[in-house]
């Protein structure tokens, strides 16, 4: 419930959580260690999928301290939580950010992805580095899932889709950085969940318990813990994702050009065998289907 963006928006969303009976609500800080412990003693989870985060390239330069106390100091309680309570699996987000200046064609999970652009993504590097360590110390099953730019209905305002829609709706131009000369791989939302509800199933095993490591497996050699991108493998230039939406939208947009911004990448796309060959799993929604799913919610909920 920070401000980081509309907190209405949020308190919306969570209407819709509360139509499930297994729903349970708490309000507070992910790094409130007093707060963790009343939620884990009464619950004591057998899964715990950790998605709370500062998030957002561009503010981590603005507000830095906003990332150390949420990503830094959050993940390190839920870890503590995960080490008393010792679920059966726990599952932790990331990003592709992470791979920074990595110029791969493709990223996959075994590549160099220490260095990275912004100091969101250090942070998201920086969890992925102490749950291993969880891992190996207390023996604790985790997966990380390393996110490719996800859209979809109730997405953060902060996003380029959903920025675009707001100004071209409105009339007002778009910023396009870089000149339009870069490309991103679109996750839709809910091929994200399905991807992410798949995996927790997918307990990564015992040191002593394994008997074949695949080649696009990166489980460690000391822990039971590995990484799996989660996007679609498909890398769109932003100018023909503008169009997509302009296409949907029955309007052009006008058009700002801007430079490249600070933390920013170039280009991401996902190798995601590791994330199929686990689950059988392919996202598979279209560009086209997805922009329009979001437009019909942005309609239906703004206009």
């Amino acid at each position: 419930m920070t401000d980081y963006y509309d907190v209405n928006l949020k308190k919306a969303r969570q209407k819709l959580l509360k139509k499930n009976k297994n729903y349970y609500n708490y309000v507070g800080f992910i790094q409130d260690q007093i707060l963790l412990e009343q939620i884990f003693s009464i619950h004591k989870p057998n899964i715990i999928i950790h998605l709370a985060a500062q998030a957002g390239v561009r503010y981590s330069i603005e507000n830095p301290i906003s990332y150390v106390e949420s990503n830094l100091i959050g993940s390190f309680q839920i870890l503590e939580m995960a080490r008393k309570y010792r679920p059966d699996h726990l599952l932790i987000a990331s990003t592709s950010s992470v791979y920074g200046s990595n110029n791969n064609q493709s990223f996959d999970e075994n590549q160099k992805s220490d260095t990275p652009m912004s100091f969101y993504a250090a942070t998201k590097k920086s969890n992925e580095v102490m749950a291993h360590s969880y891992s190996h110390l207390f023996d604790i099953p985790t997966t990380i899932f390393r996110f490719f730019t996800v859209y979809g209905p109730w997405g953060r305002p902060d996003m380029a889709l959903f920025e675009f829609t707001k100004n071209i709706l409105s009339g007002k131009p778009i910023n396009v950085f870089n000149n339009g000369d870069m490309r991103r791989d679109f996750t839709y939302v809910l091929d994200l969940v399905k991807a992410i509800h798949l995996l927790a199933l997918k307990i990564p095993c015992k040191v002593e318990k394994r008997i074949k490591k695949s080649e696009s497996d990166n489980i460690s050699n000391v822990a039971p813990y590995r990484i799996v991108n989660i996007g679609s493998s498909k890398s769109i230039n932003l100018l023909e994702y503008i169009k997509e939406l302009e296409t949907v939208l029955g309007k052009v947009s006008k058009k700002n050009f801007l430079g490249m911004q600070g933390g920013d990448i170039k280009e991401t796309h996902s190798n995601i065998d590791l994330l199929v060959s686990l689950t059988g799993f392919r996202p598979s929604t279209s560009l086209r289907d997805g922009i329009i799913e979001f437009v019909k919610w942005y309609k239906s909920y703004y206009l």
